[in-house]
């Protein structure tokens, strides 16, 4: 409790997330328009057998959430799991894994606004882009700005939109499954097998869709994120972790079943207009009215939820790489309310770039942002793994006690979550939507890492 305290006033961040707060921030973060509109992409690469798609990736990434309670219990301080990556692999990979996950976040942070504005354009098709765009960005980090127990309680609400809308579709959909609905049979599970059977595309197809599939698990480890501003985070970021992939797991497992199960497979769209995602046509028939502008307001509000947790995370990145030196001083600095309100503008300025980016670039440029922050995430999975085998091997060596929260069946379970994630990376240039992870990707590693060394060397001097 000494450590935690004196982390605590280090880092200037006020506790002030409750339990139920941090557990919905964590859910807002993985949770973004991907369920409900791009779920289409995988379901067309794997059909049907992308439900074990969405099994494999769940185990990979609750190993993750576990590994990361464990050690996140024992230091609750500010940067997350990236100042758990410098304790235990060093300065340069905690410099990395900061710098390439704001990166990455400040890519969705741009794609996300971008896809607000343009569900706003679904009501009011006349209204240019940028007026949205600007608008929700400047609603964001007001939300920010304010007392981190206002954030908390808005993403809340925010997040619980989504997780209604989703509880709502699987239940429906087991109902039509079952039992049928108002003037419609029974749907049973026939297409499950009806159109070229449950591996249409072979067990090549289900490897490549893990590629898409894994994408909809990042976010994850952003409750490691609150642990500087949780209440208990002995308490909540343990139990936060768990629920967390548990309702991932089960909302993309059973959603996708309910999908596959009602819909061909080949006739599931993946495209990024609401009328077509699999949730609308649903609605549809059971006889919702305006099923589609429901669903446009759903998928706005997540893009919204999403955009405000990963400027959350931005800021606090960005705020823990000021306090071990790594950025500049000056986003050190937190507010009298203990929000780092310095680091916010730098978040601000990648948000505008990034979403400069989407309208303008979107052929050539913001493909590679998009290959840039998988690459980028999957790496930081990677390094929190590693993290983990050399955190229990130093607690071991030194005689200390275990943490409270243990992943179970480690370090195999580890070093296994590992093989996975590293061939999900490399097998990232054969598909053709990330296939630009690499060649965005190793540049940028390499920058950093030259970067790192020339702020070394003058820390050094």
């Amino acid at each position: 409790m000494v450590e935690d305290t004196a982390a605590a006033q280090r880092s200037g961040l006020r506790r002030a997330l409750s339990g139920r707060q941090v557990g919905m921030i964590a859910i807002g973060g993985a949770i973004g328009t991907g369920l409900f509109l791009g779920s289409g992409l995988a379901i067309s690469i794997a059909g049907p057998a992308v439900i074990i798609a969405y099994a494999v990736a769940a185990f990979a990434a609750l190993a993750l959430a576990y590994a990361l309670a464990e050690m996140v219990v024992v230091h609750p301080e500010a940067g997350g799991f990236g100042a758990v990556i410098r304790e235990y692999l060093g300065g340069l990979p905690g410099f990395i894994s900061r710098w390439m996950y704001w990166a990455a976040q400040v890519v969705n942070i741009g794609s996300e606004v971008i896809a607000a504005g343009l569900y706003l354009q679904f009501w009011y098709p006349q209204l240019p882009l940028w007026v949205p765009v600007v608008g929700f960005s400047v609603l964001m980090l007001a939300i920010n700005l304010a007392a981190v127990r206002f954030f908390g309680e808005f993403e809340y609400w925010f997040a619980m939109i989504k997780v209604v809308t989703i509880v709502v579709f699987v239940g429906l959909g087991i109902v039509y499954i079952l039992f049928g609905l108002p003037g419609q049979a029974p749907a049973g599970v026939g297409a499950l097998t009806e159109h070229g059977g449950f591996l249409p595309n072979g067990l090549g197809a289900v490897w490549l869709a893990l590629t898409v599939v894994t994408f909809s698990y990042l976010g994850t480890e952003a409750v490691s994120m609150t642990a500087a501003e949780s209440r208990d985070p002995s308490r909540d970021v343990p139990r936060a972790a768990r629920s967390t992939v548990l309702r991932l797991a089960l909302f993309y497992v059973m959603g996708m079943l309910v999908v596959v199960s009602i819909l061909p497979w080949n006739e599931v769209s993946s495209s990024e207009d609401v009328t077509q995602s699999p949730f609308v046509r649903l609605f549809s028939m059971v006889g919702i009215p305006a099923a589609a502008g429901i669903m446009n307001f759903v998928v706005l509000t997540a893009a919204l939820s999403a955009m405000n947790t990963n400027l959350y995370l931005t800021a606090r990145m960005t705020h823990s790489l000021a306090l071990d030196g790594y950025a500049p001083k000056w986003f050190a600095g937190v507010s009298a309310n203990g929000v780092p309100r310095r680091a916010l503008v730098l978040s601000a300025a990648g948000l505008a770039l990034a979403a400069a980016l989407a309208v303008f670039t979107e052929e050539s440029a913001f493909p590679l942002l998009i290959g840039l922050a998988l690459f980028a995430a999957l790496l930081v999975w990677l390094m929190i793994f590693g993290s983990h085998l050399v955190f229990r091997r130093r607690r071991a060596a030194e005689g200390l006690e275990p943490s409270p929260v243990q992943l179970p069946g480690a370090p195999v379970t580890t070093v296994l979550a590992m093989l996975f994630v590293a061939a999900v990376l490399l097998t990232t240039p054969f598909t053709e939507q990330f296939n630009t992870a690499w060649k965005a990707g190793v540049p940028f590693l390499v920058m950093l890492s030259v970067a790192y060394c020339v702020i070394n060397r003058k820390q050094r001097a």
